[in-house]
């Protein structure tokens, strides 16, 4: 891992794969780090020049005081691309990640070469916000730990969590979560209260793939299927037996639909 200073904070990230490869920038889901990429890493490097880095208040990468917002973390990805002389990349996000992949594919176009979105969504309705709002406000009062259950239920299937051969995967998803920043994840939980990508998402240029867990609940299906349908030269892939961390839950069907598309 290395570190850069922009926009008032450090921000870690590593690059792995041939420079002689197209870039490829991974964007991590809040509560999760760049080791969220792991089992994706070595089909994506076969083909790319992949960066990954830890979302501010996430990871290594360091926390801002107060509530952040989606702007904010669009700025960083810019200018971590800037510092690494990235003109122009593929671009994968999930969730958090996923948003931040929309809004530079929104906001600045022409450092977005094809956007793969996962697991997230265009919009805050009023029970999702107030559900940020609730968990905001425990994490504040209680630590991570009091949300890392919840949170886990909601990454990963019943049946990944209960088969004993998954327990790396479990025990990396509960120490992303509980090495986030109090901050970190307060900051960023607040930024997806303000979320309203879905109104531009005609404005899209660059050609995508959205990828959603068959079971995620955070990011339901038909939530994606309807962004998947706004978005022009778009395409929409279910991943089959798998919640929010499709990438985590059914690796094999992921990477595929992933290596596939790019």
């Amino acid at each position: 891992m290395q570190t850069t200073s922009l926009n008032g904070v450090d921000i870690a990230y590593c690059v792995d794969g041939s420079p002689q490869n197209p870039w490829l920038v991974l964007s991590n889901s809040l509560a999760a780090d760049h080791r969220m990429w792991e089992l994706q890493m070595d089909e994506l490097t076969k083909t790319h020049h992949v960066l990954r880095y830890d979302t501010r208040g996430h990871g290594q990468s360091q926390a801002s005081e107060g509530a952040y917002s989606l702007t904010m973390l669009v700025d960083d990805l810019v200018e971590l691309m800037a510092t690494l002389d990235i003109e122009t990349a593929d671009i994968m996000g999930l969730s958090l990640g996923g948003m931040t992949a929309l809004g530079l594919a929104l906001d600045h176009p022409k450092r977005v070469n094809r956007l793969i979105c996962c697991d997230a969504r265009a919009d805050a309705p009023a029970p999702y916000a107030e559900g940020w709002a609730q968990r905001i406000a425990i994490a504040q009062k209680d630590g991570l730990a009091t949300v890392a259950d919840g949170t886990l239920n909601r990454w990963l299937t019943d049946a990944f969590r209960a088969d004993p051969n998954n327990k790396t995967t479990v025990d990396l998803a509960r120490d992303m979560i509980l090495t986030t920043s109090v901050d970190g994840f307060c900051g960023c939980a607040a930024a997806l209260t303000q979320l309203n990508y879905a109104p531009r998402l005609g404005e899209i240029k660059a050609p995508t793939l959205c990828v959603v867990g068959d079971s995620d609940m955070a990011a339901p299906p038909e939530v994606m299927a309807a962004m998947a349908d706004a978005i022009p030269n778009s395409k929409l892939k279910p991943i089959e037996h798998a919640a929010h961390l499709a990438n985590l839950n059914n690796p094999t069907a992921f990477n595929r639909a992933v290596t596939g598309w790019l």
